[in-house]
């Protein structure tokens, strides 16, 4: 057998074989950087940051704090057969993982999985390919006019309020025509703490406009930092634009971002008290289905690694304008003749090749 190549070790205790101190920091760097991008899904499912922190913090420690501080979802899927077929071939190794997002929880003092009589505000579909070529996510508008298992034409939000967890999937699921895997869910509260945790977040607004949450204050054109009270403020805003949910659902995609670009930064990924203090921010306000632990999230970490951040896709569930219902709420319609095709890139695993 010839020599095998050189490989130095990720920490530089010692220099052999042609390596030096300064190569194994360069590898040591370029490999935290490779992973770091798999907190985009912190900015998401806010619980993946555990993945990048492993090499530095200790990976025994991270999985202690995630599976004993995180809470777990006791009822999460509805009846098998009230769900779609599982997918077959190829497909069955994809990954879907609904995300939902409340700010309930500080309102009602409960545990944030008891989601009884809450609604959800955000709802995204995260797809993990089974050839782990990159990552989508899907935001589904709170207002989209659908129809609610049992319960007839609906808000989707109102889903999680009538049933829980399971009918907030079976919802989904009715959607896309495809199984959900699994379940996170995250208290708005959470997103604040991160970016609290990170030192703030920069975000390049596009349109100024004044926040109805924060009194006096003015979300200006352009680059600014952005504190946790302010970042929950322009992710939660509606009342100041013109097409309301629109807008809030560009701009929570445009923050998800934002704090992605913070937590991929070298200041972040290399310094282990931030790591241990994200984790710290974050475990008190998710819960997630009792398959989703560290170690399947260690498990996609190591599929993931070597994803960049423009191997992130969001884009939203067709719509096609608003309405009013006979009950007089307003509605976003769901464009029902562009649901064919997202739902067969979700039943083949083929997403890469869906335009919006």
């Amino acid at each position: 057998m010839g020599d095998r190549p050189t490989v130095c070790s990720p920490l530089p205790k010692a220099a052999s074989g042609g390596c030096t101190v300064q190569s194994a920091l360069r590898h040591q760097k370029k490999s935290r950087r490779k992973k770091a991008w798999h907190l985009t899904l912190v900015s998401l499912l806010s619980l993946v940051l555990i993945g990048a922190g492993a090499g530095g913090v200790g990976a025994y420690k991270l999985s202690r704090s995630f599976d004993d501080q995180v809470a777990t979802i006791d009822q999460v899927f509805p009846p098998a057969s009230l769900r779609p077929a599982p997918s077959t071939g190829v497909a069955a190794e994809a990954r879907n993982i609904l995300v939902l997002g409340s700010d309930s929880r500080g309102v009602h003092n409960a545990s944030i999985s008891d989601l009884t009589g809450q609604r959800s505000d955000v709802i995204m579909v995260v797809h993990i390919p089974a050839d782990h070529e990159g990552v989508w996510v899907m935001s589904i508008m709170r207002d989209s006019w659908v129809e609610i298992p049992g319960r007839g034409q609906s808000k989707i939000n109102a889903a999680l309020s009538w049933g829980g967890v399971p009918l907030a999937v079976q919802t989904v699921e009715s959607l896309i025509k495809t199984r959900i895997d699994h379940v996170a869910v995250i208290d708005f509260e959470g997103f604040q703490a991160i970016t609290d945790a990170l030192g703030g977040v920069e975000i390049d607004n596009p349109v100024e406009f004044e926040s109805s949450k924060i009194k006096g204050h003015t979300f200006a054109v352009g680059k600014q930092v952005v504190t946790g009270t302010e970042a929950l403020a322009y992710s939660r805003e509606r009342y100041a634009f013109a097409d309301g949910d629109f807008t809030r659902v560009r701009n929570q995609q445009r923050f998800f971002k934002a704090m992605l670009s913070t937590v991929m930064s070298s200041r972040t990924v290399t310094n282990p008290a931030t790591v241990v203090d994200l984790i710290t921010a974050v475990t008190p306000w998710i819960a997630v289905d009792d398959g989703l632990d560290f170690a399947l999230l260690a498990g996609l970490e190591l599929q993931l690694r070597d994803l960049q951040g423009s191997d992130l896709t969001f884009f939203t569930l067709p719509t096609s304008g608003t309405g009013i219902s006979d009950d007089g709420q307003s509605f976003v319609h769901v464009d029902r003749g562009a649901l064919a095709p997202l739902q067969q890139a979700f039943q083949t695993d083929t997403l890469a090749d869906y335009r919006p």
